[in-house]
């Protein structure tokens, strides 16, 4: 599995607006659902805030993976965010969260699921891409650095 088979370049967010965890929730699952019309705002939005009250998915070092599965979604599908002062996402750590990436499963899909999760969290361990990440000049430049890290494994 690629991120690119998750993610697609219009699913990128230079710039997150948000200042709380349901703003950044709410302002990643409109760009999801804007593309992806099956998917209900409402429910992903209770989908995502759900996984959050079960545990934060802010995993540290600035980043979150929140995720979540949907009946009616056929593939897993990805959008990635970047906060560039940093949001209070409950992190493990107790820092600011800046880089988001949502990924939303099909109901049924246990393995694929916990693929997907494995290989953005494996794409966001080098702490030199997040930096290239946090100094990305736009979507395009994030999404090219996405899949240039992508590449390497």
């Amino acid at each position: 599995m690629k991120i690119t088979d998750i993610l697609s370049a219009d699913m990128v967010i230079a710039d997150l607006k948000g200042t709380t965890k349901p703003d950044i929730l709410s302002e990643l699952a409109k760009t999801l659902t804007s593309k992806y019309k099956e998917i209900s705002l409402r429910d992903l939005i209770a989908v995502l805030a759900e996984r959050e009250r079960l545990g934060s998915t802010a995993i540290g070092d600035g980043i979150a993976i929140p995720h979540g599965k949907m009946a009616g979604v056929k593939q897993i599908l990805g959008t990635f965010g970047r906060h560039r002062h940093g949001v209070d996402f409950d992190s493990l750590d107790g820092r600011p969260t800046n880089l988001f990436f949502v990924l939303v499963a099909p109901e049924d899909s246990t393995s694929l699921h916990l693929k997907a999760l494995a290989r953005v969290s494996r794409l966001f361990k080098d702490g030199s891409f997040r930096e290239r990440l946090m100094t990305a000049k736009d979507a395009e430049e994030i999404f090219r650095l996405i899949v240039e890290e992508d590449a390497r494994y």
